[in-house]
């Protein structure tokens, strides 16, 4: 037999970051909305663990045990006294390296998959601090829809939406390293204090009432600076779709996705339109959220 997890991918409507604390992370609060552009993870039983991926970038996805979805089931396995025994494959859609949290959503997927193949019955929360241990962004890609991260932005709690919200997502041509953005956030704020990052209440408002005006109008991230020093060209892509009439534009996560906010369906083909006739950036989707998280198919 195998099980067949879909996984959404994210954006962060915000992004807040906080200084680099003693263990190099840094504390955050990450407003998730989880979008729909899947992976989706399939586990088969195996004679040992191996790792295959097809679909757009999948040549960029490592197939050894430092992949998410490896380190997944393995973290399950040993909590249950088992070996790792199985053959994860991955259909690729999420874009790669792209701060949509891709691996993140494989590794929620494989674990949520394992779990189900191997009926280890275990808790909601059990499934939730395994994901922590995997990655800041694991938890979120389990539960999906809409919530606030806290601590590293694996501490979540689930908020409310008031309707669907559309979106249009470019593609770069190269990835930017997590880590690398980061240390050049910390870099560009060294001469400066650092506020305790908090979620701003007229965009949590903004997301109760399913407002997108209001939304476009809250939207942020203190990564873009750090995302724009090391990728330039990302500004380009930006300033396209603000032209093309998209509500708001901001970098996804660490980027290189760049992500335009947009009013409706209609209005999303028209700015994915435009951003393909720019030049500025290699492949453009669509997609709306909130959407559940990983999901047994």
């Amino acid at each position: 037999m195998s099980v067949t997890v879909r996984v959404p991918a994210k954006v962060n409507v915000q992004l807040a970051v906080g200084a680099a604390r003693a263990d190099g992370f840094h504390d955050l609060a990450n407003v998730f909305l989880a979008v729909g552009l899947y992976d989706e993870v399939t586990v088969t039983p195996a004679d040992g663990l191996r790792v295959t991926c097809d679909g757009p970038d999948a040549a960029l996805v490592p197939l050894d045990r430092t992949n998410l979805a490896a380190r997944a089931a393995i973290a399950l396995a040993e909590r249950y006294d088992r070996t790792p025994d199985v053959h994860l494959h991955i259909a690729k859609d999420i874009p790669v390296a792209g701060g949509m949290a891709g691996g993140s959503a494989d590794g929620a997927g494989a674990l949520l998959a394992c779990d189900a193949l191997w009926g280890t019955g275990a808790s909601r929360d059990e499934l939730l601090e395994i994901c922590a241990e995997l990655g800041s962004d694991v938890p979120f890609s389990l539960v999906g829809g809409a919530a606030l991260g806290t601590g590293r932005g694996e501490k979540l709690t689930a908020l409310e939406t008031g309707g669907a919200f559309h979106w249009v997502f470019a593609m770069a041509d190269r990835g930017l390293s997590t880590p690398a953005v980061f240390r050049e956030f910390d870099r560009l704020t060294a001469d400066r204090d650092v506020p305790e990052p908090v979620a701003c209440e007229a965009l949590l408002d903004a997301l109760a009432a399913g407002d997108a005006d209001a939304l476009a109008a809250t939207v942020s991230n203190d990564l873009q600076p750090a995302a724009l020093s090391l990728f330039p060209e990302l500004s380009g892509t930006l300033a396209a779709g603000r032209a093309a009439g998209a509500l708001a534009t901001l970098v996804s996560g660490s980027g290189p996705t760049t992500a335009f906010l947009v009013r409706d369906a209609g209005s999303a083909r028209e700015v994915a339109g435009a951003l393909r006739a720019s030049g500025t950036c290699r492949a453009v989707r669509t997609a709306a959220g909130p959407v559940p998280g990983a999901t047994l198919v």
